[in-house]
């Protein structure tokens, strides 16, 4: 079922992949998944970032039949390079690429956690072949970053995703990425495209309204918020009820 090394090509980079099938063959194909995570919190490090997307692959392919490409961004999880919002939004775009060209897959979804979920609607916004992103935890835009560049400078250097020295060669191209890069606007040109936004109402890094403002920006998001919960959603059960429950509706509409 598991491919447990499926590198992906990015701007002369090979991120580290993981690529889930569900046993046996389509005769129409198969819906596909490009599935990433977002930036880690202080108390983890780089190298651990996204270790635990192989299992949520696995389950997504396993249950509900998709074919799942879970990528691990440049500076995260093992994948060369250094972060950037653009690297990252590249990296992600690749990943698109890479699952349309493998055998059996039928249509583009995007899902993704903190940051890369904000990525995943930008990236899926600027390619019509994606048909549909799950954001969970994601910040609408990145302006608190673009106030205090050195800030978020400092904290990437310290948990290992920016690791080259000198990097960044241009300290203000890198900042101004994070003023440029704007989660909400391109929600609405992702609209009508299906949109699903869960959110924590505890979410100690990015507060519920971001994802309020992105469903409104959209105008026909799913937007779930759960009580109780924080950023972490990966580990949050019902989070990732929504996020199965969502496909699985998705594939159902595919097939009508």
């Amino acid at each position: 079922m598991a491919v447990d090394d499926h590198p992906i090509r990015s701007a002369g980079l090979e991120l580290v992949g993981h690529l889930a099938r569900p046993r046996g063959r389509s005769s129409s194909g198969r819906p596909g998944l490009v599935l990433t995570h977002g930036l880690p919190p202080a108390t983890a490090g780089a190298a651990d970032t996204g270790n635990d997307l192989p299992e949520l692959a696995d389950r997504i392919a396993t249950g509900l039949g998709w074919i799942v490409l879970a990528v691990r961004l440049r500076g995260a999880g093992g994948s060369p390079g250094d972060f950037s919002l653009a690297g990252w939004r590249e990296d992600l775009a690749a990943a698109v690429a890479e699952s349309a060209r493998l055998p059996d897959v039928r249509g583009a979804w995007l899902a993704g956690f903190g940051t890369g979920a904000a990525l995943a609607v930008v990236v899926g916004a600027a390619d019509p072949s994606v048909r549909g992103v799950a954001g969970l935890a994601a910040p609408a835009d990145f302006d608190d970053w673009a106030a205090q560049p050195r800030r978020l400078l400092q904290h990437a250097r310290e948990i290992g995703i920016i690791s080259s020295p000198g990097f960044p060669p241009q300290p203000e191209l890198w900042a101004r990425e994070m003023r440029e890069i704007k989660p909400v606007a391109e929600a609405r040109r992702l609209a009508p495209r299906p949109l699903l936004l869960v959110h924590g109402d505890e979410d100690e890094a990015v507060p519920a309204f971001d994802s309020r403002v992105m469903a409104d920006a959209h105008g026909s998001a799913e937007l779930r918020i759960l009580s109780g919960a924080g950023h972490q959603l990966r580990h949050e059960p019902r989070a990732i009820a929504l996020l199965l429950g969502w496909l699985d509706r998705q594939a159902n509409l595919e097939r009508t």
